[in-house]
């Protein structure tokens, strides 16, 4: 049984796959979606349990694919993005993502926080 399920979302093939290769040797279930739209119906399908999410996304940008789930899940959302500008994070986080990594990005990290995340949920309040 996977450990967890993640959904990736991000336009850049290589980023998901580099993630991919990172992430189901530890024992989740992954998901990846390459556009707004197309994360939204991952996101109501799927049910991760955490989602590792880029901004800057064809068809739907990532701030609006964030607002939009906030609205139906309380699902952990991890924003992974070029946009590294304080404002940029700022606004990330006050719409409701729980944590924020610039690219380039170590996959090791990421894996780690995700790990964190993921330990922090299953503990409960």
């Amino acid at each position: 049984m996977p450990e967890a399920k993640i959904l990736l979302v991000d336009d850049e093939q290589s980023i998901l796959d580099l993630v991919t290769a990172y992430l189901r040797p530890e024992g989740y279930e992954v998901y990846t979606a390459t556009d707004g739209p197309a994360a939204l119906k991952a996101a109501r399908a799927f049910r991760p349990d955490l989602i590792v999410l880029d901004i800057m996304l064809p068809g739907i940008d990532g701030v609006e694919v964030l607002t939009r789930l906030r609205r139906e899940s309380p699902v952990y959302v991890i924003l992974l993005t070029a946009r590294a500008e304080e404002t940029d994070k700022i606004v990330g986080l006050s719409v409701g993502a729980d944590d924020y990594l610039t690219k380039p990005f170590s996959p090791r990290e990421l894996v780690a926080r995700i790990k964190a995340a993921l330990r922090r949920l299953r503990q409960g309040p």
